[in-house]
């Protein structure tokens, strides 16, 4: 399929909505005369498409964004929705050490959803796999009262073990990659009816994890990871239980950005809580074990002891806000 990220769509000249598109206009709109690479063995077109398998095992994940609860398009453009979509999958991918190879678009919308926002949508999703070097091979579109973008992505391993929440032994070092509390900041920004600073807004909008980084730790002898989607204390609690250990952080070692510092001083917010529950960062957090262990770029910031939960300075976490994201809380 010749043609870049970047490419016309095409389509009906008149069209101006899904429901005048149609479900196969909106289909070739989003897929056509597209770019896929080699992984792609048969992409858009037929019933499923066929992904190469180098490792023989695939890794798969599912995200799934809603207008209202996820995304807002008065706070973001299409394209950076697309963005964020598929942010969140490749950094599923990358926390169990895997690299992607290819995505899936499901998207649910009104009829009365401009061809302007399927074009920035589809713009947004096709460059940020065009990031990844992957591409976008399939999908399903539907009619729904509010906009629903589900992207599924799936990875190799590239012959090594998976990565999981299970493996942390107590004397690991706990280490992160990846930006802590930007997205929760840029949303307070957003929150006051302010753009800037920019960086912290553009972290809300369009997070972008250290997906790259996750083969790497799984190369340097991670025994357990997660990236921070609902935040670091929720998501080291998953990495507690599944593991069976007592995670302790020091406050002291996190990478808290003076960037973030300043925004919550100019806010009234607290960039500690920020960094220890904020989600949508999607930043990589591992254990490793030893500092020996610990990739260079990863900042060690906690160890494993025995036990259960989460601590922070050997004390339960008491900042403000529950500990991290929830749906139906």
């Amino acid at each position: 399929m010749p043609g870049g990220a970047g490419a016309a769509r095409s389509g009906p000249a008149a069209a101006d909505t899904a429901a005048e598109l149609g479900e196969f206009g909106v289909i070739d709109r989003i897929t056509g005369d597209r770019f896929q690479p080699e992984p792609t063995l048969l992409g858009p077109g037929d019933d499923a498409a066929l992904v190469a398998a180098p490792d023989g095992r695939v890794v798969a994940t599912v995200d799934t964004l809603v207008e209202g609860v996820h995304f807002r398009f008065d706070w973001s453009a299409p394209e950076q929705v697309g963005r964020k979509a598929v942010a969140a999958n490749l950094a599923d991918v990358a926390a169990m050490g895997a690299v992607p190879t290819a995505l899936l678009l499901s998207l649910a919308c009104p009829g009365t959803t401009s061809t302007e926002v399927l074009d920035g949508l589809a713009a947004g999703v096709w460059d940020a796999a065009a990031d990844a070097g992957i591409g976008v091979v399939g999908g399903d579109t539907v009619s729904a009262d509010t906009m629903v973008v589900s992207i599924t992505a799936l990875g190799d391993l590239e012959g090594r073990a998976p990565v999981t929440r299970s493996g942390a032994r107590p004397g690991d070092v706990v280490a992160v990659r990846g930006e802590l509390g930007w997205s929760a900041a840029g949303m307070a920004v957003l929150r006051r009816g302010f753009r800037s600073p920019v960086a912290m807004v553009a972290a809300h909008r369009t997070p972008r994890p250290p997906w790259r980084e996750g083969p790497v730790a799984a190369r340097a002898g991670a025994t357990s990871m997660i990236d921070t989607s609902d935040g670091l204390l929720a998501d080291l609690g998953h990495v507690a239980a599944a593991s069976r250990v007592h995670v302790d952080l020091s406050s002291r070692l996190l990478p808290v950005a003076d960037k973030l510092r300043d925004v919550a001083s100019a806010l009234g917010g607290d960039p500690l809580t920020w960094a220890l529950t904020g989600g949508e960062d999607h930043a990589l957090v591992a254990t490793f074990p030893s500092e020996d262990h610990v990739p260079d770029g990863w900042v060690a910031c906690g160890e494993i002891r025995a036990g259960t939960g989460v601590t922070v300075d050997a004390d339960r976490w008491g900042g403000a806000g529950d500990p991290g994201w929830r749906h139906w809380r």
